[in-house]
């Protein structure tokens, strides 16, 4: 039986069939580049700012599987909490088939991201999309996949946020070699995001992703508004 806390997510698939996932365990993957050099660097950079480093990389985080969500809007308690354009391995039953990947946005706490990185995942949804394709369908193409983010802020035009193909992600692989274990069933995994771009700001009011498909065209997409809510009484 479904337990309350374990949302059901439906994905969509090109053949037009769509598959229904009891969410019993989500994972955010962190500082999760292909290039663990880079990664290192981006480490230095972020614990200039504050920011715990991890004792190994690449870092995995467990999740509230409640915070899995198809959403268009996403509620934030204060007004310093940012997207993360990212892929996610939906494991939707025991066959190889069965695993989906999909497109999503981990919503990030970044004021309280520098008291732990695990907490600040906590405190937000992963907000994941309606289609998704079988990985076995687009394995063979994986790093030309396209990962873009866009933000609006202020009713001023939308820009990008966000800009790489999966190459500069560790793949699905990666991590069903490393933790199969606790890949089972009813589990999310988010890979961990890619470079912001400068001069834009993050703390936007609505977030769009696209996983694009430039061999067979097709895209997977994500939006939603980032809604305050109202100041704490007490």
């Amino acid at each position: 039986m479904r337990k309350s806390w374990t949302p059901e997510l439906t994905f969509d698939l090109p053949d037009g069939t769509t598959v229904a996932v009891t969410v019993t365990r989500l994972l955010n993957g962190g500082y999760a580049g292909r290039e663990q050099d880079e990664v290192a660097a981006h480490v230095a950079e972020l614990a200039e700012l504050g920011v715990p480093a991890p004792e190994v990389t690449p870092a995995l985080y467990p999740v509230a599987p409640y915070l899995a969500a198809q959403t268009d809007a996403v509620p934030v308690q204060h007004g310093r909490t940012s997207g993360e354009a990212e892929w996610a391995l939906v494991v939707a039953g025991p066959q190889p088939r069965d695993l989906l990947l999909t497109v999503a946005c981990d919503h990030t706490d970044r004021a309280l991201e520098v008291h732990g990185v695990a907490w600040s995942k906590n405190a937000g949804l992963d907000v994941l999309g309606r289609g998704a394709w079988r990985l076995a369908d687009v394995e063979d193409h994986l790093d030309e996949l396209r990962l873009r983010a866009w933000v609006t802020s202020g009713g001023g035009p939308e820009r990008l946020i966000q800009d790489a193909t999966l190459a500069a992600l560790l793949p699905p692989r990666h991590w069903l070699g490393s933790v199969g274990h606790l890949l089972e069933p009813g589990t999310v995994l988010l890979s961990g995001t890619v470079s912001m771009l400068p001069g834009v700001d993050q703390f936007a009011d609505r977030w769009r992703v696209e996983l694009a498909d430039p061999v067979t065209g097709h895209a997977l997409g994500l939006s939603y508004t980032v809604e305050r809510m109202p100041e704490p009484i007490g």
